[in-house]
């Protein structure tokens, strides 16, 4: 039996059953959807992309895996130089994973033991934001601030190691005046809260997040597992404000394989390059740097750049804006729109009871959670496909 995630098994409705894949459309036996929500947000080029899927061939006959412990291969060095290449700054230190929750937890982890191997053994508390979200393992929970989703945790009580802040900067000023000399690192969902709500914030925040990590030297994470690849409009926001590690998964691969990539500046890889064996960083997931993972990866970055992506992103950011900003009815607190992303949050989570089936019977596959009614389209999406998911939206509000 399957066990689906964030599902009660006992009533959950019977999940839709996918034959096949192409471009934006998914096909069920009876149904032909367009996937406005990119299977959580990663295919931005589309199912069945025949480049990508080409790649991951050749790999598969070469070979489809080898272990990092000891072991090396040409996709793992392309990718890493790649990246190395493309990111800001000095982001220049790949440590791959299998996901992003995975990825996150090595960049947690990367940010204590950096202190530890200082011996600044009082630097154990996390700052975050309140309604984050990092991922559903343990130490990401705890980084996370979504009942939700991490209500399991109460078990546990309150964490004395994470603090929690709004995306305010007096509250900001605030906590590194008060835990400064505790913090490792601030850690964030920049620009764009994904699954605590599609919330939005201004860049000033973290242009001053920026400044007090300098001046109280703490490590600044940025998670851009869900907005890297230009979903905020930018094409990683790590571009308008460096952060010391960056963490990303999803898009990386085109939503092809499970794979995320935890990348530090030579800062925080110095402080483990040491004679000394315990610096070293003691993780190590079976498939990290997955040859096919890594092919395909390299493949996707390469249509990313040649495609001008971040150009049909601006368009359907434009287009978001025209078809949703201002639209309101009965129900709705706000619509909000950044880059590939476009949110309706409404006032009570029952007016979206239904919304799923109503879209499925309209040609729109989504999938909105609590509050939430959202897309997060493929960046291949045509104008007009992209006003049918909008039109499906209005039709929900417009019905009765």
């Amino acid at each position: 039996m399957i066990w689906y995630p964030y599902e009660q098994m006992k009533t959950m409705k019977k999940p839709y059953e996918i034959k096949k894949a192409q471009g934006v459309y998914l096909y069920t036996e009876d149904q032909k959807l367009i996937d406005s929500v990119s299977s959580w947000w990663c295919m931005i080029h589309g199912y069945n992309h025949p480049e990508l899927n080409e790649a991951m061939k050749q790999q598969i006959d070469r070979f489809s895996h080898v272990m990092l412990g000891g072991l090396t291969h040409e996709p793992v060095r392309k990718l890493s130089d790649k990246l190395a290449e493309w990111l800001p700054g000095d982001l220049d230190y790949c440590f791959f994973s299998d996901s992003g929750s995975v990825a996150v937890e090595v960049a947690l982890k990367m940010a204590l033991q950096y202190f530890m191997n200082r011996g600044e053994t009082g630097r154990t508390m996390i700052l975050s934001l309140e309604h984050a979200y990092h991922g559903d393992t343990f130490k990401t929970m705890e980084a996370g601030d979504d009942e939700d989703y991490h209500f399991v945790l109460n078990a546990y009580g309150k964490s004395p190691y994470v603090v929690h802040i709004p995306t305010e900067i007096e509250r900001l000023e605030e906590a590194f005046d008060t835990y400064h000399d505790r913090l490792n690192c601030l850690i964030v969902e920049p620009l764009l809260q994904g699954a605590g709500g599609m919330r939005m914030y201004d860049v000033s925040f973290l242009r001053r997040a920026r400044e007090l990590c300098d001046q109280y030297g703490v490590l600044l994470i940025f998670d851009e597992v869900a907005t890297g690849f230009g979903r905020t409009g930018n094409r990683f926001v790590a571009d308008l404000v460096l952060p010391d590690i960056l963490v990303l998964g999803k898009a990386l691969t085109g939503g092809y394989i499970g794979h995320a990539v935890t990348v530090s500046n030579k800062k925080v890889f110095d402080g483990f390059y040491d004679d000394v064996p315990e610096h070293s960083l003691m993780h190590g997931p079976t498939f990290m740097g997955n040859a096919v993972a890594c092919s395909v990866a390299l493949k996707g970055i390469e249509i990313f750049e040649r495609e001008n992506y971040m150009e049909k992103i601006r368009r359907i950011e434009e287009i978001s804006k025209r078809e949703m900003l201002g639209f309101t009815e009965e129900g709705i607190r706000e619509v909000r729109v950044m880059g590939g992303c476009t949110c309706v949050e409404v006032e009570d989570a029952g007016i979206l009871k239904g919304y799923q089936q109503f879209a499925y019977e309209s040609g729109v596959f989504s999938r909105p959670f609590l509050n939430y009614m959202y897309s997060m389209v493929p960046y291949i999406i045509t104008e007009e496909e992209l006003v049918k998911v909008f039109d499906t939206m209005k039709a929900w509000f417009h019905r009765v």
